[in-house]
């Protein structure tokens, strides 16, 4: 007799990202290398009883802007009910996630007491209906905390001692300064608070019934956490609120298993009873991961409305100059991040000016003008931005040409990469490969010429939930996998979008960079 040929039980792994405007799920399958299914919801079409139709309150004042909890919790509901009609929820190993960066959660008395009850619950929103002691969720665009800010670095002796301590300067959208606004705001309100958690370990401790840690990469982004220490900094909290440290969960690596899923998950959605449960990690920590760029050398850029670079480091350095800041890498050692507030916003804004098509960024017109590649400087600011920190109203030049759009574009976009060059020399990490994501990351001719300023290899990459996978290699590799290997199978390259740069301009950016740091220089120091 023929024994019957017996089936390999798969491992799948599920990750979550909870972003500004929507809850996502992505199951995957390392062993056969697949995505096994996907779900989002979106909050402002999926939950329009939340008034939140870009998943945030619209009408905050002075700066404010928050998003609703109970609508996060919701769209959990809602998400894993339409994952189910996917797949078969107990075939997940393991769950791990990501939150936008810099929201937080604020819980009462009454939340431990409703997470230990939540197996009988019919509902999260029910379940968790009288836990909050702060009714609405800072988040990341929430810029009302410039007071504290200040108040915080002076209380620290400076942000040069809260930059070396935390990775970062004190930022009005960071938590510290939001849990202090709140603190001194309504001091009733954060006497109830006995718990504040992070949109990621909020969701996660959900998922597990129980209080779950903060992970080192989004603790990073608090203005709290102490870069070499990895654990609440005791300054920094003594000069953010008073009785602060006893309100914060611990800190810990998003790859250590915390216990396994709520009964109320087990029993509505049909997870195992030994599913896992992960630290969830912020959502840049997570698309590091998602980008396969957590080994030091990989570089991402992300050209969006703002451009951002981000990349692993092996040390805990800090820029000096306070623009950029480090977060944890959950492959273990740190990460920058680096953000420039004039990216798409700038190439639009040109182009408009001359009113062509973007066919005049594309290599065919680039190549027009190569001979004058590096030869033409512009400050590519269109108005305020944050690398450098400065209000510029209109775009600065310097020309050695007889000035025409052609030569603007270029100048423009080499201005561009010119300053993410001098602004990321901090890090002391030498690109070996550039990983290009975003909407103009598609245009060739852009993405040349990151090459040739940079003077390193350039890929496309066909990751389009970038957070969402980063958080599902996380849980693959928390049950045993290897993220090398994980990224090798998942963060794959669009096929032929491989750009090499032109060494023979390697000369002409070099001297680019100093010229464009003196015109900078003497710009901003006017």
């Amino acid at each position: 007799m023929v024994p019957l040929r017996q089936e390999t039980k798969h491992l799948m792994f599920l990750g979550l990202d909870s972003s500004t405007q929507s809850l996502s799920a992505l199951v995957i399958d390392p062993a056969a290398g697949i995505t096994v299914a996907e779900a989002s919801v979106n909050f402002g079409s999926d939950l329009p009883q939340y008034g939140s139709p870009s998943g945030f309150i619209p009408v905050g004042k002075h700066g404010e802007v928050h998003a609703d909890p109970m609508m996060w919790l919701e769209a959990l509901d809602m998400l894993l009910a339409k994952l189910s009609e996917k797949m078969d929820l107990g075939q997940v190993t393991a769950i791990a996630g990501s939150g936008q960066q810099h929201g937080s959660v604020y819980l009462n008395s009454n939340f431990s007491e409703a997470l230990s009850g939540l197996g009988s619950a019919e509902g999260l929103r029910s379940a968790f209906s009288g836990v909050f002691s702060r009714k609405t969720s800072p988040i990341w665009m929430d810029t009302s905390t410039g007071e504290e800010c200040v108040e915080i670095t002076a209380e620290m002796n400076g942000s040069e001692e809260v930059c070396s301590r935390s990775g970062s300067i004190a930022v009005e959208r960071f938590t510290g300064p939001q849990i202090r606004r709140f603190s001194k705001a309504d001091p009733e309100g954060y006497a109830k608070t006995s718990e504040i958690h992070l949109v990621s370990s909020f969701i996660a401790t959900v998922l597990a019934g129980k209080s779950i840690p903060i992970d080192y990469g989004d603790g990073a982004g608090m203005n709290l956490m102490n870069l070499r220490e990895l654990d609440w900094d005791e300054g920094l909290l003594k000069a953010t609120a008073e009785g602060l440290s006893e309100r914060l969960p611990a800190l810990s690596s998003c790859l250590s298993s915390q216990g396994t899923v709520s009964s109320y998950f087990v029993k509505k959605y049909g997870f195992s009873p030994d599913c896992a449960v992960c630290p969830f990690t912020g959502d840049n920590p997570a698309s590091l991961v998602g980008m396969g760029a957590t080994s030091p050398g990989q570089i991402v850029i992300s050209l969006g409305t703002s451009d951002t670079f981000f990349a692993a480091m092996p040390e805990p350095k800090t820029d000096p100059q306070g623009f950029g800041h480090v977060f944890g890498n959950p492959a273990g050692g740190f990460m920058s991040l680096i953000c420039f507030r004039n990216g798409s916003l700038a190439r639009e804004a040109l182009r408009d000016e001359l009113g062509v098509g973007w066919d005049a960024f594309d290599t065919g017109s680039l190549e027009e003008t190569l001979g004058s590649a590096g030869k033409n400087l512009t400050l590519p600011f269109y108005g305020a931005e944050i690398t450098p920190r400065f209000d510029f109203n209109s775009p600065v030049t310097d020309f050695s040409e007889e000035v025409t759009s052609a030569l603007r574009i270029r100048s423009l976009l080499e201005g561009q990469f010119l300053n993410m060059k001098l602004h990321s020399a901090w890090m002391g990490v030498a690109p070996e490969r550039i990983r290009l994501t975003g909407g103009a990351a598609q245009n060739d001719g852009i993405a040349q010429l990151v090459a040739d300023v940079f003077q390193a290899p350039v890929e496309r990459l066909e990751v389009a939930n970038s957070a969402a996978l980063g958080a599902a290699l996380i849980a693959a590799t928390a049950g045993g996998g290897e993220f090398v290997g994980l990224q090798e199978i998942f963060c794959k390259s669009t096929p032929g979008s491989l750009l090499m740069p032109n060494t023979d301009l390697a000369g002409n950016y070099s001297t680019a960079l100093v010229e464009f740091e003196k015109l900078l220089g003497k710009t901003t120091n006017a």
